[in-house]
């Protein structure tokens, strides 16, 4: 009898085998008195198929591997007594025309340390949880876009380092966990997303050319030591986002490109196959057996390694047929457009399912065009993501932030913009490592003016991106103003924060981000007009924006003035909602901040004096490129 059974292959080739990474791959079992493993893969083109590894000698020839049958889907599998979990292993593919491909296999737990690109035996079901608290609430999330998310974008190999060449100084999975957790904690995050977690050959693509898609890399410790990770930071309060990469794969030998000697988890046809720019592998969404590795993937990161989200990689490329193509160097769809239909029917399936079955669990879009309901029901022909990163956001702010403040109001507009479709997606706020690399500059490097300009610039459009509506994602370094690009190859600028500049900016945003977890106003009326009112957005010649943030109970409304010129306003005037008291929970003159001190007052009254069409207005002393947020 087969471990891969009938019911296997017919849900297999349903595209719904949804444990199907239980079955393909490597699995400890028995056969009569032998206890050893079975080795199972899809290889449906293949003449034969053998597993070589460390328990046979890599012998190509003294474990021959089997089609299970009858539900014949291009299956084999072989059971080896007496294999061991550690040792290393590939699968030997001859091909018809007599070539031989010696392949990772594609669901592996575990991988052999780069350079190296065998696969590893590896059970990774034997951890054992402490999270149950942070699961249980996870799952009786209700209305999840109502709850604060501000993200601290990592990547795991350039964070910190050790000051030693051994596995390039590296932190473990468990090395990292305190560290980072007690930092994201200090800081005030709620999460953290983690590049470049999938297994992948080269330090330099940041894990976005994935070969094991069901394997954490091993630069950083084992499947467990990962899982030590995911649930120390989930004891801390904290949820673990990964960046997950459905739309293309390397071409890498040892990977999943012509796997068993022809296209099988692409298409066949490069117009619809490759990437062009990119040199890589777009997946065949076609195949219901391609599908099923990709949601097996997805469930197996969620379900067994309790991450609580997947950030999808690159959907914009996935969705456009034409994505990065010329004219004639793609393939339209059987109604003549550029939508790739199949993409879009997985995206529904996939996301439909793992929010049904992980209720709490966040599916994000980086998708970068105008593509309708891309967080929409599905019953509303949506997506159904839980967010889109809002690049439009993105690229506005930052085209108004490096502008010289003469220069400014004539790109107000830049910064309003993004409230005339807010209410079009759920949206995160997004400041990624994108745009702190490739000759783009350091956050910090793209503010204008001389170096105490530049920080105070920096605090300003922080201040903004937190108050604005739409969730937060902040790459690492950027907290302190890092001022190299960030590169893969060296850890964090950390003794910046010995620099005032620096540290000051790291109060200034850890406070932002404490006000904002505190304060419902901040997140609970994100993607409606109901939290969010404009007092004046229209002030381009001062370069002044003032807004209302407003929670579901009425209490507790935040005031937001933010000044983006040099010049000082000795009482500045500004409309509030009512009548009443205001608190300055925020000032940026603050020394704490690296400002001149504390405001001589943090209590205002509202009186009746009309200012910004409103009956009544305040008047305090604004700073150049000052910050207030008042509480009312």
């Amino acid at each position: 009898m087969s471990y891969f059974s009938e019911l296997d292959g017919y849900l297999f080739g349903q595209g719904t085998h949804y444990d199907i990474y239980k079955k393909l791959g490597a699995h400890k079992g028995k056969e009569g008195k032998a206890t050893g493993y079975y080795f199972d893969v899809w290889a449906p083109h293949a003449a034969s198929v053998s597993v070589i590894g460390e328990f046979n000698s890599w012998d190509e020839t003294a474990h021959i591997m089997s089609k299970v049958l009858p539900y014949d889907l291009g299956v084999y599998e072989v059971f080896i007594p007496n294999v061991k979990e550690g040792q290393l292993y590939k699968f030997l593919i001859n091909t018809p025309e007599g070539e031989k491909l010696y392949k990772a296999d594609p669901y592996a737990k575990y991988a052999e340390l780069r350079p190296g690109t065998a696969s590893c035996i590896h059970d990774n079901s034997k951890f054992k949880w402490t999270d149950e608290e942070w699961m249980k609430a996870r799952s009786q999330t209700d209305n999840f876009w109502e709850q604060p998310v501000a993200i601290y974008e990592v990547h795991p190999g350039s964070w910190m380092r050790h000051p030693t060449e051994e596995n390039d100084g590296f932190y473990s999975y468990k090395e990292l966990a305190k560290r980072l957790g007690d930092y994201v904690t200090t800081m005030g995050y709620t999460h953290v997303e983690l590049m470049g977690i999938s297994e992948y050959p080269f330090d330099g693509s940041w894990g976005y050319q994935v070969t094991g898609y069901y394997a954490p890399t091993s630069r950083y410790g084992t499947p467990e030591d990962f899982m030590y990770l995911v649930n120390y930071l989930h004891k801390k309060g904290i949820g673990v986002i990964l960046d997950w990469v459905p739309a293309h794969f390397p071409k890498d030998a040892h990977g999943l490109a012509n796997f068993d000697g022809q296209p099988l988890y692409e298409y066949p046809d490069p117009r619809k196959g490759e990437h062009p720019d990119w040199g890589t592998k777009i997946f065949n969404y076609e195949k219901s057996e391609v599908k099923n590795f990709l949601i097996g993937s997805a469930l197996q990161w969620i379900e067994q390694c309790h991450i609580d989200g997947l950030r999808v990689d690159a959907v914009a490329s996935m969705l456009y047929l034409n994505y990065g193509k010329q004219d004639g160097g793609w393939i339209a769809n059987k109604y003549g457009g550029n939508e790739n239909l199949e993409v879009i029917e997985f995206f529904k399936h996939l996301n439909t399912l793992i929010r049904g079955r992980n209720k709490g669990v966040i599916m994000i879009a980086e998708e970068s065009t105008a593509w309708p309901k891309v967080t929409g029901d599905v019953e509303d022909n949506g997506l159904n993501f839980s967010y889109k990163w809002n690049m439009g956001w993105m690229h506005d702010f930052l085209d108004y932030m490096k502008l010289d403040p003469y220069f400014r109001k004539d790109n107000h507009h830049k910064m309003t913009f993004a409230m005339s479709y807010n209410e079009a997606e759920k949206y995160i706020l997004v400041l990624s490592h994108d745009e702190v690399v490739h000759l783009k500059c350091s956050m910090i490097n793209k503010m204008p003016g001389l170096d105490a300009d530049k920080f105070k610039n920096l605090m300003a459009g922080y201040a903004f991106m937190m108050g604005h509506p739409g969730k937060k994602l902040l790459f690492m370094g950027q907290e302190f103003a890092q001022l190299q690009e960030w590169s893969e190859a060296r850890e964090l600028d950390w003794y910046l924060l010995d620099n005032p500049n620096h540290k000051n900016v790291q109060i200034f945003f850890k406070e932002l981000l404490h006000i904002y977890k505190k304060y419902p106003a901040m997140y609970e009326q994100d993607v409606s007009w109901a939290g969010f009112e404009w007092i004046n957005a229209n002030d381009a010649y001062r370069g002044i924006f003032s807004f209302v943030r407003k929670a579901k109970n009425g209490e507790h409304t935040l005031v937001f003035v933010i000044n983006f010129t040099p010049m000082r306003y000795d009482e500045y005037k500004v409309g509030v909602p009512s009548k009443g008291k205001l608190r300055l929970i925020l000032d940026s003159e603050d020394v704490k901040y690296g400002g001149p001190g504390k405001a001589s007052k943090t209590i205002y009254s509202a009186r009746k004096a009309e200012c910004d069409g409103r009956e009544y207005s305040v008047d305090f002393p604004l700073a150049p490129y000052g910050v207030a947020i008042f509480s009312y």
